[in-house]
């Protein structure tokens, strides 16, 4: 099991991913094919956080809600 610090930077890690996929998706400056990849990267990367936030109850709602 991983302790509570690996999983609090793993959730910094997935943090930093999911703002890079962010900002490009806004940049606007790709075609269909690289937009559906970084929108598929950043929806994937929300339910990592979102599950790395319930493990570490930073929230309590279900990952799976």
């Amino acid at each position: 099991m991983k302790s509570e610090e690996e999983l609090k930077e793993m959730l910094l890690q997935a943090e930093e991913e999911a703002k890079f996929w962010r900002d490009r998706f806004h940049s606007r400056t790709m075609d269909t094919k690289e937009n559906a990849e970084c929108l598929r990267n950043y929806t994937a990367l929300r339910g990592v956080l979102k599950t790395l936030r319930w493990v570490l109850e930073e929230i309590t709602a279900s990952p799976l809600s």
